[in-house]
């Protein structure tokens, strides 16, 4: 069972990187200083990415127990 734990574990650093970019481009828009409007509909547009990520950190991290139960 090393693939899964293995690949549990590369699939959650994926997810790490995601949730890292997420948050560089929500503090990239937050320093541009647009109006309210353009920051909210800017952060919407990072919010699919962002539980993209968190989805597959979980997995990720639900793949690496798995693999260490079994």
């Amino acid at each position: 069972m090393d693939w899964l734990i293995w690949g549990g574990a590369a699939l959650s650093l994926a997810g790490l990187a995601g949730i890292v970019a997420s948050i560089l481009k929500v503090q990239r828009a937050r320093r541009a200083g647009l109006s309210d409007e353009d920051l909210r509909a800017r952060i919407q547009s990072v919010l699919p990415l962002n539980l993209g990520a968190f989805f597959a950190s979980i997995l990720g991290l639900m793949a690496v127990v798995v693999g260490v139960l079994l």
